[in-house]
Protein backbone atom coordinates (compact mmCIF):
# COMPACT_ATOMS: atom_id res chain seq x y z
CA UNK A 1 0.00 0.00 0.00
CA UNK A 2 1.56 3.34 -1.03
CA UNK A 3 2.30 5.92 1.63
CA UNK A 4 2.17 9.61 0.76
CA UNK A 5 2.94 12.93 2.35
CA UNK A 6 0.31 15.24 0.85
CA UNK A 7 0.58 19.02 1.04
CA UNK A 8 -2.63 20.84 0.13
CA UNK A 9 -4.04 24.11 1.41
CA UNK A 10 -7.45 23.07 0.03
CA UNK A 11 -9.06 20.15 1.87
CA UNK A 12 -12.45 19.43 3.35
CA UNK A 13 -14.43 21.08 4.89
CA UNK A 14 -13.24 23.86 2.53
CA UNK A 15 -15.60 24.07 -0.45
CA UNK A 16 -14.49 23.37 -3.99
CA UNK A 17 -13.49 20.62 -6.37
CA UNK A 18 -9.82 20.56 -5.42
CA UNK A 19 -10.60 20.07 -1.73
CA UNK A 20 -12.92 17.19 -2.60
CA UNK A 21 -10.31 15.66 -4.94
CA UNK A 22 -7.68 15.24 -2.21
CA UNK A 23 -10.12 14.03 0.40
CA UNK A 24 -11.55 11.39 -1.93
CA UNK A 25 -8.42 10.08 -3.68
CA UNK A 26 -6.04 9.55 -0.79
CA UNK A 27 -8.64 7.92 1.44
CA UNK A 28 -8.82 5.22 -1.26
CA UNK A 29 -5.06 4.77 -1.54
CA UNK A 30 -4.02 4.13 2.04
CA UNK A 31 -4.92 4.66 5.66
CA UNK A 32 -3.14 6.38 8.50
CA UNK A 33 0.22 5.80 6.77
CA UNK A 34 -0.62 8.69 4.44
CA UNK A 35 -0.28 12.09 6.11
CA UNK A 36 -2.03 15.21 4.85
CA UNK A 37 -0.79 18.68 5.82
CA UNK A 38 -3.48 21.28 5.26
CA UNK A 39 -4.99 24.54 6.51
CA UNK A 40 -6.70 24.82 9.87
CA UNK A 41 -10.24 25.99 9.11
CA UNK A 42 -13.56 26.01 10.99
CA UNK A 43 -15.18 22.58 11.08
CA UNK A 44 -11.89 20.74 10.51
CA UNK A 45 -12.02 18.60 13.65
CA UNK A 46 -15.19 16.81 12.59
CA UNK A 47 -13.79 16.04 9.12
CA UNK A 48 -10.45 14.85 10.45
CA UNK A 49 -12.03 12.54 13.03
CA UNK A 50 -13.80 10.59 10.30
CA UNK A 51 -11.08 10.64 7.65
CA UNK A 52 -8.97 7.48 7.20
CA UNK A 53 -5.71 9.40 6.58
CA UNK A 54 -3.65 11.23 9.21
CA UNK A 55 -4.54 14.91 8.87
CA UNK A 56 -2.33 17.70 10.26
CA UNK A 57 -3.76 21.22 10.45
CA UNK A 58 -1.50 24.28 10.40
CA UNK A 59 -1.95 28.04 10.19
CA UNK A 60 -1.89 28.95 6.49
CA UNK A 61 -3.28 32.46 6.74
CA UNK A 62 -1.50 35.27 4.94
CA UNK A 63 -0.27 38.16 7.10
CA UNK A 64 -0.61 41.59 5.42
CA UNK A 65 2.36 43.21 7.23
CA UNK A 66 4.78 40.44 6.26
CA UNK A 67 6.79 40.75 3.04
CA UNK A 68 5.79 38.56 1.32
CA UNK A 69 2.40 38.10 2.98
CA UNK A 70 2.72 34.32 2.54
CA UNK A 71 6.07 34.04 4.36
CA UNK A 72 4.59 32.67 7.59
CA UNK A 73 2.50 30.17 5.66
CA UNK A 74 5.59 28.85 3.85
CA UNK A 75 7.53 28.56 7.11
CA UNK A 76 4.72 26.62 8.83
CA UNK A 77 4.19 24.36 5.84
CA UNK A 78 7.89 23.65 5.44
CA UNK A 79 8.50 22.95 9.14
CA UNK A 80 5.59 20.53 9.53
CA UNK A 81 6.28 18.75 6.23
CA UNK A 82 10.00 18.36 6.84
CA UNK A 83 9.41 16.95 10.31
CA UNK A 84 6.92 14.41 8.94
CA UNK A 85 9.23 13.44 6.07
CA UNK A 86 12.10 12.84 8.49
CA UNK A 87 10.08 10.84 11.02
CA UNK A 88 7.91 8.70 8.72
CA UNK A 89 8.41 6.45 5.72
CA UNK A 90 6.79 7.80 2.57
CA UNK A 91 6.90 6.60 -1.01
CA UNK A 92 6.39 10.09 -2.43
CA UNK A 93 5.41 13.66 -1.62
CA UNK A 94 2.37 15.08 -3.44
CA UNK A 95 1.52 18.78 -3.63
CA UNK A 96 -1.95 20.18 -4.35
CA UNK A 97 -0.69 23.14 -6.40
CA UNK A 98 2.61 24.63 -7.50
CA UNK A 99 2.36 27.45 -4.93
CA UNK A 100 2.65 27.34 -2.02
CA UNK A 101 2.55 23.56 -1.70
CA UNK A 102 4.63 22.53 -4.71
CA UNK A 103 7.63 24.73 -4.03
CA UNK A 104 7.63 23.60 -0.40
CA UNK A 105 7.20 19.95 -1.37
CA UNK A 106 10.09 20.17 -3.85
CA UNK A 107 12.46 21.50 -1.19
CA UNK A 108 11.37 18.92 1.41
CA UNK A 109 11.63 16.14 -1.18
CA UNK A 110 15.16 17.09 -2.17
CA UNK A 111 16.28 17.31 1.47
CA UNK A 112 14.78 13.90 2.29
CA UNK A 113 15.35 12.09 -1.04
CA UNK A 114 11.72 11.54 -2.01
CA UNK A 115 10.10 11.87 -5.45
CA UNK A 116 7.67 14.77 -5.68
CA UNK A 117 4.47 15.16 -7.73
CA UNK A 118 2.66 18.48 -8.20
CA UNK A 119 -0.93 18.90 -9.36
CA UNK A 120 -1.75 21.49 -12.06
CA UNK A 121 -5.34 22.63 -12.48
CA UNK A 122 -5.16 25.03 -15.42
CA UNK A 123 -6.43 28.35 -14.10
CA UNK A 124 -3.24 29.17 -12.20
CA UNK A 125 -1.12 28.61 -15.30
CA UNK A 126 -2.87 31.34 -17.28
CA UNK A 127 -3.68 33.99 -14.64
CA UNK A 128 -0.45 34.58 -12.71
CA UNK A 129 1.17 36.87 -15.27
CA UNK A 130 4.92 36.59 -15.84
CA UNK A 131 6.28 38.09 -12.63
CA UNK A 132 7.97 36.56 -9.62
CA UNK A 133 5.00 34.40 -8.63
CA UNK A 134 4.81 32.92 -12.13
CA UNK A 135 8.54 32.25 -12.19
CA UNK A 136 8.37 30.45 -8.82
CA UNK A 137 5.46 28.35 -10.08
CA UNK A 138 7.31 27.51 -13.28
CA UNK A 139 10.43 26.53 -11.32
CA UNK A 140 8.44 24.15 -9.10
CA UNK A 141 6.64 22.53 -12.01
CA UNK A 142 9.76 22.14 -14.16
CA UNK A 143 11.72 20.56 -11.28
CA UNK A 144 9.03 18.17 -10.08
CA UNK A 145 9.49 14.48 -10.80
CA UNK A 146 5.85 14.24 -11.90
CA UNK A 147 3.19 16.80 -12.74
CA UNK A 148 -0.45 15.72 -12.69
CA UNK A 149 -2.56 17.61 -15.27
CA UNK A 150 -6.35 17.59 -14.94
CA UNK A 151 -7.05 18.01 -18.68
CA UNK A 152 -5.43 18.13 -22.10
CA UNK A 153 -5.68 21.92 -21.94
CA UNK A 154 -3.67 21.98 -18.71
CA UNK A 155 -1.12 19.55 -20.15
CA UNK A 156 -0.64 21.78 -23.20
CA UNK A 157 -0.17 24.86 -21.00
CA UNK A 158 2.45 22.98 -18.96
CA UNK A 159 4.35 22.07 -22.12
CA UNK A 160 4.32 25.75 -23.13
CA UNK A 161 6.03 26.43 -19.80
CA UNK A 162 8.79 23.97 -20.77
CA UNK A 163 7.69 21.25 -18.39
CA UNK A 164 9.05 17.96 -19.72
CA UNK A 165 6.10 16.11 -21.35
CA UNK A 166 7.50 12.79 -20.15
CA UNK A 167 6.92 13.90 -16.57
CA UNK A 168 3.30 14.94 -17.12
CA UNK A 169 0.56 12.47 -16.21
CA UNK A 170 -3.00 13.19 -17.33
CA UNK A 171 -5.54 12.35 -14.62
CA UNK A 172 -9.06 13.72 -14.86
CA UNK A 173 -10.93 14.71 -11.68
CA UNK A 174 -13.50 12.27 -10.38
CA UNK A 175 -16.91 12.04 -8.80
CA UNK A 176 -18.52 9.95 -6.06
CA UNK A 177 -20.84 7.78 -8.17
CA UNK A 178 -22.59 6.45 -5.08
CA UNK A 179 -23.61 9.99 -4.11
CA UNK A 180 -24.15 11.54 -7.54
CA UNK A 181 -26.44 9.14 -9.37
CA UNK A 182 -29.72 9.12 -11.29
CA UNK A 183 -33.08 8.32 -9.77
CA UNK A 184 -32.96 10.54 -6.67
CA UNK A 185 -36.25 12.05 -5.52
CA UNK A 186 -36.38 15.65 -6.71
CA UNK A 187 -40.00 16.60 -7.38
CA UNK A 188 -40.12 18.82 -4.30
CA UNK A 189 -37.09 20.78 -5.53
CA UNK A 190 -38.65 21.45 -8.92
CA UNK A 191 -41.85 22.62 -7.24
CA UNK A 192 -39.90 24.89 -4.87
CA UNK A 193 -38.66 26.99 -7.80
CA UNK A 194 -41.95 27.01 -9.68
CA UNK A 195 -41.34 24.30 -12.28
CA UNK A 196 -44.72 22.97 -13.39
CA UNK A 197 -45.59 19.69 -15.08
CA UNK A 198 -44.54 21.01 -18.50
CA UNK A 199 -41.81 23.29 -17.15
CA UNK A 200 -38.09 23.12 -17.74
CA UNK A 201 -35.25 23.68 -15.26
CA UNK A 202 -31.75 24.85 -16.10
CA UNK A 203 -29.18 24.35 -13.33
CA UNK A 204 -25.77 25.89 -12.74
CA UNK A 205 -23.37 25.08 -9.91
CA UNK A 206 -20.20 26.98 -9.21
CA UNK A 207 -18.62 30.16 -7.95
CA UNK A 208 -20.59 33.20 -9.09
CA UNK A 209 -17.82 34.72 -11.20
CA UNK A 210 -17.97 36.25 -14.66
CA UNK A 211 -16.00 33.61 -16.53
CA UNK A 212 -18.50 30.90 -15.61
CA UNK A 213 -21.01 32.37 -18.09
CA UNK A 214 -24.02 32.38 -15.77
CA UNK A 215 -24.83 35.88 -17.00
CA UNK A 216 -25.20 34.52 -20.52
CA UNK A 217 -27.76 31.98 -19.32
CA UNK A 218 -29.80 34.74 -17.68
CA UNK A 219 -29.62 36.83 -20.86
CA UNK A 220 -30.87 33.78 -22.81
CA UNK A 221 -34.04 33.36 -20.76
CA UNK A 222 -36.20 35.91 -22.64
CA UNK A 223 -35.47 34.17 -25.96
CA UNK A 224 -36.30 30.79 -24.43
CA UNK A 225 -39.60 32.10 -23.08
CA UNK A 226 -40.41 33.63 -26.47
CA UNK A 227 -39.78 30.19 -28.00
CA UNK A 228 -42.59 28.82 -25.85
CA UNK A 229 -40.52 27.29 -23.05
CA UNK A 230 -41.72 27.67 -19.47
CA UNK A 231 -38.20 27.74 -18.02
CA UNK A 232 -36.73 28.38 -14.59
CA UNK A 233 -33.04 28.89 -13.80
CA UNK A 234 -31.42 27.84 -10.52
CA UNK A 235 -27.86 28.75 -9.52
CA UNK A 236 -26.07 27.08 -6.61
CA UNK A 237 -22.97 28.84 -5.33
CA UNK A 238 -21.64 32.06 -3.86
CA UNK A 239 -19.34 34.69 -5.25
CA UNK A 240 -18.63 38.24 -6.24
CA UNK A 241 -21.18 38.31 -9.09
CA UNK A 242 -24.29 37.72 -6.98
CA UNK A 243 -25.58 41.31 -7.07
CA UNK A 244 -24.66 41.62 -10.76
CA UNK A 245 -26.62 38.48 -11.66
CA UNK A 246 -29.68 39.58 -9.69
CA UNK A 247 -29.67 43.01 -11.32
CA UNK A 248 -29.22 41.38 -14.73
CA UNK A 249 -32.29 39.22 -14.12
CA UNK A 250 -34.33 42.31 -13.23
CA UNK A 251 -33.00 44.20 -16.24
CA UNK A 252 -34.10 41.41 -18.62
CA UNK A 253 -37.49 40.96 -16.96
CA UNK A 254 -36.80 37.41 -15.74
CA UNK A 255 -36.22 38.00 -12.02
CA UNK A 256 -39.06 35.61 -11.14
CA UNK A 257 -37.36 32.87 -13.18
CA UNK A 258 -33.88 33.18 -11.63
CA UNK A 259 -33.21 31.52 -8.27
CA UNK A 260 -29.87 32.08 -6.51
CA UNK A 261 -29.74 29.51 -3.72
CA UNK A 262 -26.26 30.14 -2.35
CA UNK A 263 -24.88 26.98 -0.76
CA UNK A 264 -27.12 23.92 -0.46
CA UNK A 265 -26.69 20.89 1.77
CA UNK A 266 -24.50 17.99 0.72
CA UNK A 267 -27.60 15.78 0.61
CA UNK A 268 -29.54 18.18 -1.64
CA UNK A 269 -26.83 18.89 -4.23
CA UNK A 270 -27.17 15.52 -6.06
CA UNK A 271 -30.96 15.95 -5.92
CA UNK A 272 -30.69 19.34 -7.64
CA UNK A 273 -28.70 17.76 -10.47
CA UNK A 274 -31.47 15.17 -10.77
CA UNK A 275 -34.08 17.92 -10.75
CA UNK A 276 -32.73 19.80 -13.77
CA UNK A 277 -33.37 19.18 -17.45
CA UNK A 278 -30.06 20.71 -18.56
CA UNK A 279 -26.91 21.64 -16.69
CA UNK A 280 -25.31 24.84 -17.99
CA UNK A 281 -21.97 26.56 -17.53
CA UNK A 282 -21.09 28.30 -20.82
CA UNK A 283 -17.71 29.42 -19.55
CA UNK A 284 -15.41 31.85 -21.30
CA UNK A 285 -11.89 33.18 -20.81
CA UNK A 286 -11.55 36.61 -19.22
CA UNK A 287 -8.07 38.17 -18.96
CA UNK A 288 -6.44 34.75 -18.97
CA UNK A 289 -8.80 33.37 -16.30
CA UNK A 290 -10.37 30.19 -17.62
CA UNK A 291 -11.84 26.83 -16.61
CA UNK A 292 -9.20 24.13 -16.22
CA UNK A 293 -11.67 21.24 -16.36
CA UNK A 294 -15.04 21.71 -14.66
CA UNK A 295 -15.85 18.96 -12.15
CA UNK A 296 -19.47 20.13 -12.03
CA UNK A 297 -19.97 18.81 -15.57
CA UNK A 298 -18.98 15.35 -14.35
CA UNK A 299 -21.31 15.59 -11.35
CA UNK A 300 -24.16 16.41 -13.73
CA UNK A 301 -23.23 13.55 -16.04
CA UNK A 302 -23.13 11.15 -13.08
CA UNK A 303 -26.79 12.05 -12.54
CA UNK A 304 -27.57 11.35 -16.18
CA UNK A 305 -27.92 14.98 -17.27
CA UNK A 306 -26.65 16.62 -20.49
CA UNK A 307 -24.45 19.69 -20.12
CA UNK A 308 -23.88 22.94 -21.95
CA UNK A 309 -20.24 24.08 -21.74
CA UNK A 310 -18.15 26.86 -23.17
CA UNK A 311 -15.23 26.18 -25.46
CA UNK A 312 -12.61 27.95 -23.33
CA UNK A 313 -10.07 26.09 -21.22
CA UNK A 314 -10.25 22.37 -20.54
CA UNK A 315 -14.00 21.79 -20.60
CA UNK A 316 -13.70 19.73 -23.78
CA UNK A 317 -12.39 16.91 -21.60
CA UNK A 318 -15.45 17.12 -19.35
CA UNK A 319 -18.15 17.58 -22.02
CA UNK A 320 -17.86 15.77 -25.35
CA UNK A 321 -19.56 18.03 -27.89
CA UNK A 322 -22.58 16.34 -29.43
CA UNK A 323 -22.04 13.22 -27.32
CA UNK A 324 -22.52 14.08 -23.64
CA UNK A 325 -23.64 17.67 -24.18
CA UNK A 326 -22.92 20.72 -26.30
CA UNK A 327 -19.97 23.10 -26.40
CA UNK A 328 -20.46 26.65 -27.61
CA UNK A 329 -18.58 29.92 -27.78
CA UNK A 330 -19.47 31.34 -24.37
CA UNK A 331 -18.81 34.89 -25.56
CA UNK A 332 -21.65 34.71 -28.12
CA UNK A 333 -25.11 35.07 -26.60
CA UNK A 334 -26.82 33.71 -29.72
CA UNK A 335 -24.81 30.48 -29.47
CA UNK A 336 -25.81 30.02 -25.83
CA UNK A 337 -29.47 30.75 -26.61
CA UNK A 338 -29.61 28.35 -29.54
CA UNK A 339 -27.89 25.53 -27.66
CA UNK A 340 -30.17 25.85 -24.64
CA UNK A 341 -33.26 25.95 -26.83
CA UNK A 342 -32.11 22.89 -28.75
CA UNK A 343 -31.37 20.90 -25.59
CA UNK A 344 -34.62 21.85 -23.86
CA UNK A 345 -36.82 21.16 -26.88
CA UNK A 346 -35.09 18.00 -28.16
CA UNK A 347 -35.98 15.88 -25.16
CA UNK A 348 -34.97 12.50 -26.61
CA UNK A 349 -31.63 13.73 -27.93
CA UNK A 350 -30.83 15.40 -24.61
CA UNK A 351 -31.76 12.26 -22.69
CA UNK A 352 -29.45 10.24 -24.94
CA UNK A 353 -26.58 12.64 -24.26
CA UNK A 354 -27.26 12.35 -20.54
CA UNK A 355 -27.05 8.56 -20.74
CA UNK A 356 -23.81 8.74 -22.71
CA UNK A 357 -22.40 11.04 -20.07
CA UNK A 358 -23.42 8.66 -17.30
CA UNK A 359 -21.79 5.69 -19.05
CA UNK A 360 -18.59 7.68 -19.53
CA UNK A 361 -18.51 8.70 -15.87
CA UNK A 362 -18.87 5.11 -14.69
CA UNK A 363 -16.03 4.00 -16.97
CA UNK A 364 -13.56 6.87 -16.54
CA UNK A 365 -14.44 9.28 -13.74
CA UNK A 366 -15.22 7.43 -10.53
CA UNK A 367 -12.87 8.23 -7.65
CA UNK A 368 -11.77 4.60 -7.70
CA UNK A 369 -10.46 5.09 -11.26
CA UNK A 370 -8.70 8.33 -10.28
CA UNK A 371 -7.12 6.63 -7.28
CA UNK A 372 -5.81 3.75 -9.41
CA UNK A 373 -4.23 6.17 -11.88
CA UNK A 374 -2.64 8.12 -9.04
CA UNK A 375 -1.22 4.99 -7.44
CA UNK A 376 0.18 3.83 -10.79
CA UNK A 377 2.72 6.67 -10.68
CA UNK A 378 4.51 5.11 -7.75
CA UNK A 379 6.62 2.83 -9.96
CA UNK A 380 8.10 5.79 -11.85
CA UNK A 381 11.63 6.76 -10.90
CA UNK A 382 12.93 10.25 -10.40
CA UNK A 383 14.11 11.86 -13.63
Amino acid sequence: MPRYLVLTELFLPTKGGTAVWFAEVYRRLSGKETHIVTADVPGAAEVDAGHPNSVHRINMRRVPWLKPESLGMYVNLFAKSLWLALTHRFDAIHAGRALPEGLTAWLVARLTFHPVAIYAHGEELTTWGRGGKYQAMRFALRHADHVIANSEFTRDELIKMDVNPVRITLIYPGVDVTRFRPGLACGDLRQSVGVGAAGKLILSVGRLSRRKGFDQVIKSLPALVNAGLDVQYTLIGIGEDQDYLLSLAREHGVAERVHLLGQVSAADLPRWYNACDVFAMPNREINGDTEGFGMVFIEAAACGKPALAGQAGGTGAAVLDGVTGLQVDGTRLASVENALQQMLQSVNASAAMGQMGLARVLDDFSWEVVARKTAAMRHLNRG
